[in-house]
């Protein structure tokens, strides 16, 4: 089995998160490293994949790429995404980005060529339905083909073995220098076939349990996911299905897909579907849902039914936004994670306890999947194995309710989602359900419980941007052993190098409160080995006396929190 059966997806739209221009202006900007303050929030949620989408250097959007070998400059640069790299790997978290292989955009560098040499450009045969028989919408002297009728996205030729080895050197760059491991197939429906059946054979060579999905939105997802072309599918079925199911307060709905895709005998049994319940391209669930009510029961589906669960960054706080005519930016926000503005904090804690319960049961990651009684505001479904059997029950109504079935055995139901209770069964039994809730019940003999008090392991969270610190050598030199300092050390010349004892500025030796509340002494300065950055050195006041080193510009500049700007460290008088 691949990882992604052990896996919860977080998935980010990197621009928009980052709050990055709409048009590139190509000055380097290190915004994306905002990511290493996310770190411990990921973790509570038991999220240990992130899908990236775009990060390659575009124009506008992601999509429209410029350079596949380069970050995009309003998010960093290649060092930078290598250092989060690592770090995410370290906390045990996995990376998959988006590949954008059917189209480019019009800045791409062969597409330029094009337009300066014309026909005696050897770039010709790299884009679809090229030709010099009329002019482009953008005034070009030729034609070609824009993806879906959009020429800032210019399609290329999949057929031409020229693109497909550009494309595929890329890839194990990318696996190579950055370790991935996997890949989002953008428009996979309008990818062709033969292209995407080398793509795995080459990725797999290089990790063997690498995982791409595409995005398919139509069709039958057994044309792509199979054994010769790529993993997985977006299970959009399944998507509209969910909300639209509890809008009409009719689980006949979500019930009659599940059993079409993933019963015995049904069409996607073979396949684990990559399942969400809102994108970058789809109106936000809280959006969606006529009552957010339903929110609790919705993520339960999401984390219980076959196929890996997504999140969407930002709802899990129940964040709104939907799409118009004009623009879909409003999906895309710039988000502080640890800075909700009107956060459903019951909805993330509930979203936290799934990922420890999805996590813990084996059913919830390998079973098959069976519907066990159905009705239009009551569900149950069981997810099995041979060691183990999940019961997954909801009420839709606006009042308790209860709802009876047959649980096939004499033993007992540990309800992970309330605390463990245990509930004695035999045969038949019917369960009292609370409006708007769910229940994930496991049989067992009544010594079976999901543990929801684990403690985070976080490695590497404060980081510094790697414009400042471009290798983890300069930081060992910089920082010394990481250890509990004493009084005798915090006097030592070898902390405070070169700049003993004086402060750089206004930042004092002394204490400081960060704004997220945690206090730090400041003990001392020092400079990189190889920039001569100015570092300050400081330790927590908490738990292990963690140090810490920090760029000097970073340590005094503000962060905006609701819209006030704020110091990152406030001194302590």
């Amino acid at each position: 089995m691949s990882y992604i059966n052990e896996s919860v997806i977080y998935n980010i739209y990197p621009l928009g998160f980052c709050g990055a221009p709409k048009e590139n202006g190509f000055k380097q900007e290190y915004r994306l490293d905002k990511i290493y303050d996310c770190i411990e929030h990921f973790k509570k949620m038991s999220v240990n994949v992130i899908v990236f989408n775009p990060v390659f250097e575009s124009t506008r959007h992601g999509y429209d790429t410029i350079d596949y070998r380069k970050i995009d400059s309003r998010l960093g640069d290649n060092n930078s995404f290598k250092a989060i790299c690592d770090t995410l790997h370290k906390n045990g978290i996995k990376i998959i980005l988006d590949g954008v292989f059917n189209h480019v955009g019009r800045e791409f560098f062969a597409f330029k060529d094009v337009q300066e040499k014309k026909w005696d450009s050897p770039y010709c045969s790299w884009f679809a339905q090229l030709n010099f028989d009329g002019n482009s919408p953008y005034g070009d002297p030729f034609w070609y083909e824009g993806w879906a009728g959009n020429y800032d996205l210019v399609k290329l030729n999949l057929k031409n073995p020229d693109v497909i080895n550009y494309l595929l050197d890329n890839v194990c760059f990318w696996i190579d220098e950055f370790g991935i491991d996997g890949l989002r197939i953008d428009v996979a429906d309008c990818v062709d076939i033969d292209y995407l059946k080398t793509l795995n054979k080459t990725c797999k060579a290089k990790k063997s349990d690498f995982w791409i999905y595409g995005e398919i939105i139509h069709g039958d997802y057994n044309r792509w996911a199979n054994a010769d072309t790529i993993d997985s599918v977006t299970n959009y079925e399944c998507y509209k299905g969910i909300f639209s199911s509890h809008n009409d307060h009719n689980y006949f709905e979500i019930a009659h897909s599940l059993n079409r895709q993933f019963a015995n005998g049904g069409i996607y049994q073979n396949i684990y579907t990559y399942n969400f319940v809102d994108n970058h391209d789809v109106n936000r669930i809280a959006s969606s849902l006529k009552n957010k009510k339903h929110l609790n029961n919705v993520y339960t589906m999401l984390y219980t039914i076959p196929g890996v669960p997504s999140i969407y960054y930002g709802s899990e706080f129940a964040v709104e936004g939907t799409r118009t005519r004009e623009s879909d930016y409003e999906l895309r926000p710039c988000l502080d994670l640890n800075n909700i503005e009107n956060a459903d904090f019951d909805l993330y804690n509930h979203i936290c306890k799934l990922g420890k319960a999805r996590l813990a049961l084996e059913a919830l990651k390998y079973g098959k999947f069976e519907n066990v009684n159905i009705m239009n505001e009551k569900l149950v479904y069981k997810r099995f194995t041979d060691n183990q059997t999940v019961f997954v029950a909801f009420n839709l109504s606006d009042h308790e309710e209860k709802i009876g079935f047959d649980t096939g055995c004499n033993a007992k139901l540990t309800d992970v989602l309330n605390n463990n209770e245990v509930i004695d069964v035999n045969g038949y039994y019917e369960i009292t359900m609370p409006a708007c809730s769910s229940r994930i019940l496991v049989v067992n003999d009544g010594s079976f419980k999901v543990n929801f008090d684990d403690k985070i392991e976080i490695a590497e969270i404060e980081k510094a941007p790697q414009n400042t610190i471009q290798n983890k050598e300069a930081i060992v030199e910089a920082v010394i052993e990481q250890e509990s300092v004493s009084e005798e050390k915090k006097e030592s010349k070898e902390i405070i190098c070169n700049e003993t004892q004086k402060p750089l500025n206004d930042v004092q030796l002394g204490r400081y409160r960060h704004y997220k509340g945690k206090e730090y002494e400041v003990i001392g300065f020092a400079k990189h080995s190889e920039t001569e950055e100015k570092l300050v050195l400081y330790i927590g006041l908490y738990d292990d006396n963690q140090m810490w080193v920090r760029p000097y510009d970073m340590f005094i500049e503000t962060v905006e929190i609701n819209g006030k700007q704020i110091p990152r460290f406030a001194k302590i008088n």
